[in-house]
């Protein structure tokens, strides 16, 4: 039967090529597999309000990362308790012997009772690419030592060979990763930690993620451990850091001091980013919650509440401060943009402005490389304009990149949200390079081709935006501009 598409993609706020359920409350991505021609997403879910509660992990499927098929309700909270964050792997060799290539998800079973809460890692799986699930008998695999009230998150994968190697889970406990290690998904021994003072550590960590990426695609390799920050990110509130170093199939070492944070995104609303294991052609993808814990509760909209970012491609490469992760995201303007103008070698005089002609439009695509004259300290970036003339201006000044959303729309749901963001940002021969992908509630921001991420979320009333690029300071020149204007992706269930 050929699926309904979904009929609500109209009220305000609504993402028109970002993933939000149909309804009802989202948050962390969960389970994240490639399988079959399909990249499975599951996600933090509470079917019945549009704030946290408890947690059940929704799902849906695409083909192409832009189109998204919602499905029913995967896991459901049972004796044991809610079903909180974890990942699932195809066991392709039966290790758990569920059944030929099971898909097994790995997930955190909380449980409340009173003032005592505890947290274990519990097992399901699949033999229906993901339609139904049948929870492990022997549930939980793995309990808490030590009385950890934080012991959550599991993501696990498997290294070594194929019939050498062993299963590995990383775990979250308070401001530590812990490393286990098992012959079958079932079994598992402790093998190692990391974090004791290592990195940010205003807040607790959740959602870990590991995995080895190429360094300026060549052979040269690193191993990457992301960590969700609950408290502390550059723009307030929770936050995205990462680490580069070295895993030897039992534990992480960072190859930086322990005093160095490094951020995958120093927007507001980049969080509990996870990649999917088993994407083709050894890409590693990777996608987050598109909110923060300081307002994520009051974010105005009213039949759903939580929307996830685009998906990233991931990689490393070497810049004057060490190696460093870049993001692109994953190609969506063949799939979805209706028409594309471009323009080269624009003056923009000091104090100047350029508005490029465009068609109507809500949701755009923009590429810009904008030169400003080496050595001398200029001021200019880009202004969005909406038709309730929200605003948000995205600035270029001293080595410093701004994110201005102080008049984005809505803004008055929480005193922190209305802000000036910021990142650090250093030029090369004065060549500041902008991708910029429009959504009717959300900017993403990538600079120097990834290197640079800011996610910010906003509220403006739909309508057509405007750009507007402006020179405050010192004359610039607009040497390329791309503007995909985009239709919305299809959504159904």
């Amino acid at each position: 039967m050929k699926p309904k598409e979904l009929m609500t993609r109209n009220e305000p706020y609504r993402p028109q090529f970002h993933f939000s359920p149909t309804a009802h409350w989202i948050n962390d991505p969960n389970g994240l597999v490639y399988d079959k021609g399909e990249y499975h997403l599951f996600y933090q879910y509470h079917p019945e309000s549009t704030l946290w509660g408890p947690m059940h992990w929704g799902h849906a499927v695409s083909r192409d990362l832009v189109n998204w098929t919602e499905l029913p309700i995967a896991l459901f909270p049972d004796e044991h308790g809610t079903i909180f964050s974890g990942s699932a792997v195809i066991d392709w060799h039966n290790t758990a012997d569920f059944g030929p290539e099971a898909m097994v998800a790995i997930f955190t079973h909380h449980h409340s009772a009173g003032e005592i809460q505890t947290q274990s890692q519990s097992l399901a799986y699949s033999l229906d690419r993901g339609r139904t699930w049948t929870k492990y008998a022997g549930n939980p695999v793995l309990l808490p030592t030590n009385r950890m009230r934080d012991f959550r998150d599991p993501k696990v994968f498997w290294y070594g060979e194929p019939q050498s190697g062993h299963w590995v889970m990383c775990l979250a406990a308070g401001q530590l990763i812990l490393f286990y290690r098992s012959p079958n998904l079932i079994d598992w021994e402790a093998c190692g930690g990391f974090g004791f003072g290592h990195g940010a550590t205003d807040g607790v960590w959740e959602t870990p993620d590991l995995f080895e990426l190429p360094v300026d695609e060549s052979a040269e390799s690193r191993w990457v451990l992301t960590v969700g920050v609950g408290n502390g990110a550059p723009a307030g509130g929770s936050g995205q850091q990462y680490f580069v170093g070295h895993f030897d199939g039992e534990t992480f070492t960072s190859e930086n001091p322990k005093d160095v944070a490094l951020w995958a995104d120093y927007g507001a609303d980049f969080y509990a980013a996870q990649s999917w294991s088993d994407a083709p052609h050894g890409q590693r993808l990777l996608i987050a919650w598109m909110n923060n814990w300081t307002y994520a509760r009051q974010i105005p909209t009213e039949a759903w509440r939580g929307e996830m970012s685009l998906p990233r491609r991931l990689s490393l490469a070497h810049t004057a401060q060490g190696i460093r992760l870049r993001q692109q995201i994953v190609e969506i303007a063949p799939l979805l943009a209706q028409q594309t103008q471009e323009m080269t070698d624009v003056a923009i005089s000091a104090g100047g402005t350029y508005k490029p002609e465009l068609a109507a439009g809500s949701l755009w695509e923009m590429g810009a490389e904008l030169v400003a004259e080496e050595g001398r300290e200029s001021t200019f970036g880009v202004r969005l304009t909406w038709a309730d003339s929200a605003t948000v201006t995205i600035t270029y000044r001293d080595g410093t990149l701004y994110f201005d959303r102080q008049f984005s729309g809505a803004v008055d749901f929480n005193p922190n949200f209305p802000a000036v963001h910021s990142a650090p940002l250093l030029l090369e021969k004065g060549v500041l390079h902008l991708q910029l992908f429009v959504d009717r509630s959300s900017v993403e921001l990538l600079a120097q081709d990834g290197l640079l991420s800011m996610t910010e979320r906003i509220f403006p009333a739909q309508g057509t935006v405007q750009f507007t690029f402006f020179a405050d300071s010192r004359p610039v020149i607009l040497r390329k501009l791309a503007m995909s204007r985009l239709a919305p992706a299809h959504f159904a269930e």
